[in-house]
């Protein structure tokens, strides 16, 4: 017997055992001198054999309960003919069960898709808690790869420059112009070479290190900032414009990282400018969260490569137009993203660029 039979004998012995025990109970309430109980008795048992056994065994319950009905209480007793003064009340019998089976039908029917779909939600958060963990695993694989690698990178590259150095020191004499620029090249392709090294190992340890949260002050932030970026901004003719600026909780030094970054973009991408303008100040956000931006007149970008901008190595001008690793915006992003806030940017070529980020006032402490 397979089980689909099994299952279609369960189902219809239940709407028959419903029904016999309504007209049992029915039956002895009767005897015992207690009217009008067999109509709620045969209305509970549809109800519940549409309940537990579906539409079908439910159905079969409607017309076991009404020949019952008016087999066992409706006069003549006894007998399946139905008086006309007693047909009424057998319609309006058959009719209320039917509405008691229909509802307790699509009840059923839509505790079913609510169990369903309670299922496919938990499945589907736990394949989400599955990923997040394999994602934060993998994150923390190459975050440590790429620290291992920058680290195991320094020590060859110390090497190259400083016997590079040693050549042009003692060789130089006897080199000729052209063997001259080439060691120079080296020396510079070295100087950059590990300045991206550095600024891996920085980008890598955002990711890894601990954030400790305090009331920081964003005003003293920015001052810290602009003093740190000092020799950047010597010789030039700079217009500050620095608004009111809040305090939020956050993590002091990876903040102060975040504006170095962003400051020292607006005055190198200024440069071209005779007068650069650079502003520093707040905008409208939620209630529960603080947005700042960094404005400047300087030469801007196209938005239409604006996805690139935050990405690793991701460089929207030529190396010889403006130095750079290609790793500050980048950085930017993964404390403003720690600190749970989003960053973006607003700019037209030639046009000067504005650069923002949010964070919340009040920060949840990282489990």
């Amino acid at each position: 017997m397979n089980m689909h039979y099994k299952r279609w004998i369960r189902s219809y012995g239940l709407a028959l055992a419903a029904v016999a025990v309504a007209l049992g109970v029915a039956v002895v309430a009767d005897l015992q001198g207690l009217k009008a109980l067999e109509l709620p008795l045969f209305l509970m048992a549809v109800g519940g054999a549409v309940w537990y056994a579906g539409p079908g065994p439910g159905a079969l319950a409607v017309v076991l309960s009404g020949v019952s009905f008016n087999y066992f209480f409706t006069a003549p007793r006894y007998s399946f003919y139905i008086q006309p003064s007693d047909r009424v009340n057998f319609v309006v019998f058959v009719l209320f069960a039917l509405l008691i089976g229909w509802f307790a039908s699509r009840r059923r029917r839509i505790e079913h898709e609510l169990r369903q779909a309670r299922d496919e939600l938990q499945k589907a958060n736990a394949d989400l808690e599955r990923r997040s963990i394999e994602l934060e695993a993998s994150n923390k694989e190459l975050e440590a790869f790429a620290y291992s690698t920058s680290h195991d990178l320094r020590a060859p590259l110390r090497h190259l420059a400083g016997y590079t150095e040693l050549l042009q020191k003692h060789a130089g004499s006897v080199l000729d112009q052209k063997s001259r620029r080439y060691v120079a090249m080296v020396l510079e392709s070295a100087k950059k070479m590990g300045d991206l090294i550095d600024d891996l190992l920085a980008f890598s340890r955002i990711g890894r290190a601990e954030a400790q949260y305090t009331q920081v002050s964003l005003a003293e932030l920015v001052r810290e900032a602009s003093r740190e970026i000092k020799e950047e901004t010597d010789g030039r003719k700079i217009v500050w414009k620095i608004a009111s600026l809040p305090s939020l909780q956050g993590d002091r030094s990876m903040l102060r990282v975040a504006l170095v970054n962003l400051i020292s973009n607006a005055v190198k991408f200024t440069r071209t400018r005779p007068q650069a303008e650079i502003e520093i100040g707040c905008v409208d956000g939620t209630p529960d969260e603080v947005v700042v931006f960094v404005r400047d007149n300087g030469v801007g970008f196209d938005m239409k490569y604006v996805h690139k901008l935050f990405g690793v190595f991701q460089r929207l001008h030529l190396p010889e137009a403006f130095e750079g690793t290609g790793i500050g915006l980048a950085t930017v992003q993964r404390i403003v993203a720690r600190h749970g806030g989003r960053v973006w940017a607003e700019s037209t070529v030639d046009g000067g660029a504005t650069f923002y980020f949010s964070a919340p006032k009040t920060q949840r402490r990282e489990a």
